[in-house]
């Protein structure tokens, strides 16, 4: 069954991050940033199903250059907080051939880049080898800035500020979930995506919460972590609860039957039962339903409490982990830093006993010398002498 998925992230520097980068690691390629002189190169990355320069009719020639155009993207911004891309990562049909979903997600970016006249970089990564095997998705990155002549120029208009950006992000994933349908109606498959909300859509299901990529890659090196623990406990909670509540449900349908068969008949029910046992029968029913309603209430409420509890340890525990990977970042910088200054101070130490032992053995041969010249001094044979 088809999915829907689009989600909008911003490359900003205030998070450490850069344009460069990013396309170079979702390309599979490699540049080189002119502003900081840094090299990325992931020329080794596998599970790159194809990738697509994708630019507005009429744009220049330079623009279709990976690399030229994310130096120059770098370029056109100055401040340290600048969003220098955006990236739009959906996912794409199963039951698309392989040249469909590449051309679903090109025909994507070229609605904008002509809606926008930016540059939009397409790449398509296939499912990873211990993931879901129907996980096919693309990175979208897009300038933020119009392509002109000789570089990027005025900032697109969904980028300015004073925009409704949740219309704008509306707009996109409705486009999307569009054209993603589009397509599939075209190569005769009998499946649709929805962008709406499960409450919009009219289903009564709790969202399910995911692992996120950097999680998803620890646990796939075989890193246990609290989340994913969590998370499963989540899930058998939900299942026990789900259980009770079927229980609950089928003997309160159980009390309504009967409920119903009696007031069916009610001259018959009268002969059966005395009017008070079809009271109490009655009382029962209604309280056991505000019990079940109540509880439906306070069990949503928890739901959502520890919806957002999780949520808040996995922020803490991504912070914790980023914190203690540059703590063991410096640490081990700081370790080389001093068995490089180790090394070369036993290099010195070296040289110096190399010079001592040449000094040395320099002083005893002049030291054996003036014996020899004490044992054997010369005659003064006089200015005159001759044999």
């Amino acid at each position: 069954m088809a999915i829907y998925h689009l989600s909008v992230k911003q490359i900003s520097r205030s998070a450490g991050r850069s344009s460069t980068a990013a396309a170079a690691y979702r390309a599979g390629c490699e540049i080189a940033d002119k502003r900081t002189g840094e090299v990325h190169d992931y020329t080794r990355k596998g599970g790159i199903a194809s990738t697509d320069m994708v630019l507005p009719d009429g744009a220049p020639e330079w623009a279709k250059d990976r690399s030229a155009l994310w130096n120059a993207a770098e370029a056109a911004e100055r401040r340290k907080d600048a969003c220098v891309a955006r990236e739009f990562e959906v996912a794409l049909p199963d039951e698309l051939s392989p040249e469909e979903r590449r051309r679903l997600a090109v025909d994507f970016a070229k609605e904008m880049a002509n809606a926008e006249g930016c540059a939009v970089d397409v790449s398509i990564h296939a499912p990873g080898k211990e993931g879901d095997s129907r996980n096919h998705h693309a990175h979208i990155l897009r300038t933020t800035r119009k392509v002109g002549p000789d570089g990027l120029t005025d900032k697109l208009n969904t980028e300015k500020a004073g925009r409704n950006r949740a219309a704008d992000l509306d707009a996109v994933r409705t486009r999307w979930a569009v054209l993603t349908n589009e397509r599939l109606r075209e190569n005769g498959i009998d499946a649709q995506v929805d962008h709406r909300s499960l409450k919009d859509q009219g289903i009564d299901r709790i969202p399910t919460s995911h692992l996120g990529p950097f999680v998803t890659g620890m646990e796939r090196r075989g890193v246990r972590t609290e989340v994913s623990k969590r998370i499963n406990d989540e899930v058998a909670q939900r299942l026990a609860q789900a259980h009770a509540q079927g229980i609950a449900e089928r003997e309160l349908s159980q009390i309504n039957r009967s409920v119903i068969d009696l007031s069916g008949d009610l001259s018959a029910a009268k002969r059966e039962v005395k009017s008070a046992e079809l009271a109490e029968i009655v009382r029962t029913a209604t309280l056991a339903r505000q019990a079940m309603e109540q509880a439906k209430a306070k069990d949503a409420a928890a739901r959502q409490a520890e919806l957002e509890r999780v949520a808040a340890q996995a922020k803490t525990e991504l912070v914790s982990g980023a914190a203690a990977f540059r703590a063991r970042f410096m640490a081990d910088r700081a370790a080389k830093i001093e068995a490089d200054r180790r090394a070369e101070l036993a290099q010195q130490a070296a040289e110096r006993a190399k010079v001592d032992a040449a000094r040395k053995v320099e002083q005893e041969r002049i030291a054996a010398q003036e014996r020899e010249e004490q044992r054997n001094p010369k005659k003064d044979q006089g200015p005159g002498w001759s044999r």
